[in-house]
């Protein structure tokens, strides 16, 4: 179902009409209302009036999270404290967090891309969405919740973690779509199957809305076999509005982005320079609707694609490709660029193991050293070590096919990488240590 078809199967003129018109009010509201906009754009030589259309926004300049950590706490935010009615922030693993502020219609706005979010993946008035993304200062549990209410589902907010529970709820309350990190799905399956619980019989699951962290299409085909569900990859971040930014259909062709929301770009994250459709490159979003903290062409760092042509689900919004990483947490490897997902993609497809995995690289003797920690299936775990070897064999081979890099194969008791109740970690460089 289409929640909103007015917004979301616009022509492509009526959208860019709608985009610049948007843009020029934004360019125009930062310079006036946001003291480094200003003085970014004047550093520039960029006045408002010099945008008349998305035709000119490369003549705008980037802002990376650091302008916002350098802002921090609320120096970035166009409105008063009076005019801010919730406020999000990342987790700051890596410095100060990045603190976002909502206006009351800021609030409107995520609801409603949320609303089409969750009726893309499925969700229905009468579904019951479990809502395991965490709530708090991480944006992905309320925009979850919120979305789903506005939709007209009923709403458990059981947040995330406690997973005997999470189990219990899906049994007794009859949830029939759940939203969390497709990696805390696995694990609920891996958990379902230690219980003797079968989804298909025992569960009334029918969606999954998973987000958060890059995942395969392999990781999709695992928990959608394991689950008995649709799972659908939706993306966000919390600089932007947090989840909402663009979802999947029912066809999983790409991601629709909420572009008269949205303002998307890929460029060469290298130069800078704007890419042409289909071209792979980092990701960039000029909020055009945003009050309370407006970002003109932010660089996500998340590595990407996109595409106009209309989809067969009828919705005409660019879709772009599922991530495939951060352009920041590529791992460099003897000269060869590794993405976990690429990792993922082969581990996937093999039933000997477990889709749970960690890159483990460091540096020896001058050289970078990449070794892949894998999870041995109970099954093979108990086999010979003849049928061992010939899998970690056939993993290594697997890699070095795929990457062109030799990584050495470390095959681990089941049980052995630690689970994530949010976002999986899969790669610890010892090289920054």
């Amino acid at each position: 179902m289409i929640w909103n078809e007015a917004c979301e199967c616009m022509s492509r003129q009526d959208m860019e009409d709608l985009q610049s018109e948007r843009l020029r009010k934004l360019v125009a509201y930062s310079y006036d209302n946001v003291t480094y906009y200003r003085k970014k754009m004047d550093e520039a030589g960029v006045k408002p009036e010099d945008i008349k259309s998305i035709s000119d926004l490369s003549r705008l300049p980037f802002t990376v999270k650091d302008d916002l950590r350098d802002n921090y706490p609320y120096d970035a935010f166009a409105v008063p404290m009076r005019d801010i009615v919730r406020i999000h922030a990342s987790s700051g693993t890596t410095g100060k967090p990045t603190v976002v502020g909502y206006t009351k219609a800021d609030l409107e706005t995520w609801a409603e891309v949320m609303a089409r979010t969750f009726s893309a993946a499925g969700v229905r008035e009468d579904s019951i969405v479990q809502v395991a993304y965490g709530y708090g200062l991480f944006t992905g549990g309320l925009g979850a919740h919120y979305g789903a209410e506005k939709l007209g589902a009923s709403v458990i907010p059981i947040s995330g973690g406690n997973t005997q529970k999470q189990i219990m709820l899906l049994q007794d309350f009859g949830s029939d779509a759940i939203a969390c990190t497709p990696s805390y799905a696995l694990y609920l399956a891996e958990v379902l199957g230690e219980m003797g619980i079968d989804p298909r019989k025992d569960l009334k699951l029918k969606y999954g809305i998973f987000g958060a962290e890059p995942w395969s299409h392999e990781m999709r085909a695992q928990i959608e076999e394991k689950l008995g569900i649709r799972a659908t990859d939706i993306y966000g971040l919390s600089e932007i509005i947090g989840p909402g930014v663009a979802t999947e259909c029912e066809l999983q062709d790409g991601l629709h982005i909420m572009e008269d929301h949205f303002l998307p770009e890929i460029i060469n994250p290298e130069t800078g320079e704007v890419l042409k459709e289909g071209q792979k490159g980092e990701l960039v979003f000029t909020t055009l609707t945003k009050e309370g903290i407006p970002l003109i062409r932010y660089r996500t760092r998340d590595v990407t694609s996109l595409r106009y042509d209309k989809c067969g689900c009828g919705r005409t919004l660019v879709r772009m490709e599922k991530v495939m990483g951060r352009s920041d947490d590529m791992l460099i490897i003897r000269g060869v660029n590794v993405f976990p997902t690429q990792v993922e993609s082969v581990l996937a497809n093999m039933a000997e193991i477990e889709p749970h995995y960690l890159l483990v690289v460091d540096r020896k003797n001058n050289m970078d050293t990449l070794e892949i920690w894998v999870e041995m299936s109970e099954e093979l775990f108990s086999d010979e070590v003849k049928k061992i070897e010939e899998v970690r064999q056939k993993i290594k081979d697997n890699i070095q096919s795929l990457l062109g890099l030799t990584a050495d194969i470390k095959l681990v008791e089941p049980k052995t990488i630690e689970r994530s109740m949010g976002k999986a970690k899969r790669v610890e460089d010892k090289r920054k240590l």
